[in-house]
């Protein structure tokens, strides 16, 4: 299937249009941001939309950063003493720290935030597994005694894919892990404006005079210096991709997160906008069936109709004809990065069968069951890849009900683990994050932990049994090939279908300068 064109009938006259309603004004210390979906809900350990990781780190501090070479570094601590062959962790709290209500972070608030963490983090899971006791024994030490020794403790306390570590106020960290928090207080160098939140419109940050940025070090990633150079950032939801580009011509807008792969041409002709990819590890696509209710609670359907992905389809349908734009094969991890390989990838490899995928299917036992399948309406990035598995869905001779849905309302149902009758779901498409992806240690989707785990509810035995095995593995290249036998184990499972991994490209105005690579971070960012 060829791209599906977003914006028939637009023309490139529509981009010359004022978006209504939004007055840039003649405040240069504002900041007015287009992120690529709307920020649905405010805490960072109760969901994994990275709309909500972006917004997090604005607000909130990790007590370590990680580089854009994916290497953890010192944030929150001043650094940490290891004893005991690596079975004893004392980290030290930089003097100074302060919340956004003006009390002082203490020890003890970063103990309970990591146990709530740890709560809903794979990661942050395996540290605690490992930890004997985490105490805090005076208002700046963190210590950690170890089972045995865990040398990616900072990696874990530094990682910046959902859910991220994410320090608050102890009162607020109490609150229980599967409820949102109510209220928004970190020790970031922005604060959060409740006050100010348009659900669905807009959300506005402050700049928090009392942090305290570290006073050495190059920003890099989420480590370094976290320097505000704005005293105000705005986002304004635009689902709209012509809207959201007239905004960022006319200078209402100043950065519009992830531009539409269909307006590159026009936003790059413009002398005055900048058109970047900034994250190297891309986007990567997935379906995610649910292993609770018919038809895909039958493992031998799910792996049938893996033989039915074109994942270059489903990119076209989001970037188009150009290849440098999109990867594919992709498997369970990152292209590019250690962890990733080719490794049972064949039943992706190839031309698309699709009577043969319906004659099997029939085999196997399907009757005809309705397929729900959620999709987001206003995702721009994700929408095409839900109108490419419908028609795959079609194809195949699947019985396929496409929900169309906001983003929030589709985060929210994804967790109802009944049948379709009583509103539940059969698949939905999503993305993540390239560095999501990276490791098994990150790697939410590929986990096998049932009706405990990410929705969808995979079980998988051994790939939780190589999970823990990867911790174990001597080097790098013991771990690689773990993932491998983990990649092979889930073209058996189907946790979920890889869709294939896109470069998302970024496009800001040029009165601003210092926009970070990877994700959106408002750090660093300072008019030009």
């Amino acid at each position: 299937m060829r791209r599906r064109l977003l914006l028939q009938g637009a023309g490139t006259a529509a981009l010359s249009l004022a978006m209504p309603g939004v007055s840039r004004g003649a405040d240069a210390r504002t900041l007015r941001h287009v992120p690529h979906v709307d920020l649905a809900f405010l805490d960072p350990h109760w969901t994994t939309a990275n709309v909500t990781r972006n917004h997090a780190f604005m607000v909130f501090d990790t007590l370590y950063g990680q580089d854009e070479n994916y290497a953890a570094a010192p944030q929150m601590v001043e650094g940490h003493v290891v004893e005991n062959d690596g079975k004893l962790w004392a980290l030290r709290l930089r003097e100074g720290l302060l919340w956004h209500d003006g009390e002082k972070v203490l020890a003890r608030d970063c103990v309970a935030s990591i146990r709530r963490w740890a709560q809903r983090d794979a990661f942050g899971g395996a540290l605690m597994r490992a930890t004997d006791e985490l105490s805090a024994p005076d208002d700046r030490t963190i210590r950690f005694r170890l089972k045995k020794p865990f040398p990616l403790l900072p990696d874990a306390l530094g990682k910046s894919p959902v859910y991220m570590p994410a320090m608050m106020p102890e009162r607020l960290a109490k609150t229980d892990a599967m409820q949102q928090i109510t209220e928004i207080v970190g020790s970031g160098p922005f604060r959060y404006k409740m006050d100010e939140r348009l659900q669905g419109s807009r959300n506005v940050y402050e700049r928090f005079a009392g942090y305290k940025p570290r006073e050495n070090g190059t920003p890099s990633g989420t480590a370094g210096p976290k320097v505000a150079y704005f005293d105000r950032v705005e986002w304004t939801t635009i689902p709209d991709a012509s809207t959201a580009a007239a905004a960022l011509q006319s200078g209402e807008q100043d950065w519009w997160e992830h531009a539409n792969h269909d307006l590159l041409p026009v936003l790059r002709r413009s002398r005055n906008i900048k058109v970047e990819v900034v994250d190297p590890a891309g986007i990567l696509s997935m379906m995610r069936p649910n292993h609770l209710q018919p038809p895909f609670n039958n493992p031998e359907i799910r792996r049938i109709v893996m033989r039915a992905i074109d994942q270059e389809s489903y990119m076209q349908a989001i970037v188009g004809d150009d290849p440098s734009m999109y990867h594919t094969p992709i498997g369970v991890f990152c292209p590019g990065t250690p962890m990733a390989s080719d490794a049972g990838l064949e039943p992706l490899r190839g031309p698309r069968d699709y009577d043969k995928v319906k004659a099997d299917l029939r085999a196997a036992g399907y009757k005809g069951e309705k397929v729900v399948l959620l999709v987001p309406s206003d995702y721009a990035v994700i929408k095409p890849l839900g109108d490419v598995a419908a028609d795959m869905f079609t194809k195949i001779g699947m019985n396929v009900e496409y929900v169309s849905t906001d983003w929030g309302t589709l985060l929210q149902r994804r967790t109802n683990k009944g049948p379709v009758e009583q509103g539940g779901w059969s698949a939905f498409v999503t993305n993540w994050n390239g560095t999501d992806w990276m490791t098994p240690a990150t790697h939410i989707a590929m986990r096998g932990t049932g009706e405990a785990g990410y929705a969808g509810w995979s079980t998988s035995p051994r790939t939780e049994e190589l999970y823990e095995s990867w911790y174990e593995a001597a080097d790098d290249a013991g771990r690689a090939r773990v993932c491998q036998d983990i990649q092979r184990q889930c073209m058996t499972d189907v946790p979920f279908y890889p869709l294939g991994q896109m470069r998302q490209p970024s496009a800001w105005r040029s009165n601003i300068t210092g926009v970070l690579g990877g994700f959106a971070k408002f750090w660093n960012v300072r008019p030009a």
